[in-house]
């Protein structure tokens, strides 16, 4: 499974970004997806996770109420709505697929990365 991320960017504290993860050729249905992030100096965090159908979510504390993670399976795609940025949300944002039990606890397939800067 081949993930792309894309939608990363520079934006003031306050604004916000929408990024997406494309999953092409495979049965995206099947999966479930996940969004991490990764500070400068900082261990690689969980951000957000869906189930196959979109119906159950699960997020990090320091991005609920902020962040939405949603899936289009028609499209092969998640998203990331992120909302209110902060300056502490400054990272490189991975999208990750793993076809176990939800929620994962590991996951099988890494997207490459994309760059949210969150200027203050």
């Amino acid at each position: 499974v081949q993930l792309q991320a894309s939608g990363g960017g520079l934006v003031q504290a306050g604004g916000f970004l929408r990024l997406s993860c494309v999953a092409p050729g495979c049965t995206f249905s099947s999966y479930a997806m996940g969004w991490f992030r990764q500070a400068p100096g900082k261990e690689r965090e969980f951000v957000a996770a869906i189930n196959w159908s979109g119906g159950m979510t699960f997020y990090a504390d320091s991005v609920k109420g902020r962040f939405t993670i949603s899936r289009d399976n028609a499209k092969n795609t998640v998203y990331l709505q992120m909302n209110s940025l902060k300056p502490e949300d400054t990272a490189v944002y991975y999208c990750a697929a793993d076809k176990g039990p939800y929620p994962p606890t590991k996951y099988d397939y890494w997207g490459q990365g994309t760059q949210v800067t969150v200027s203050s």
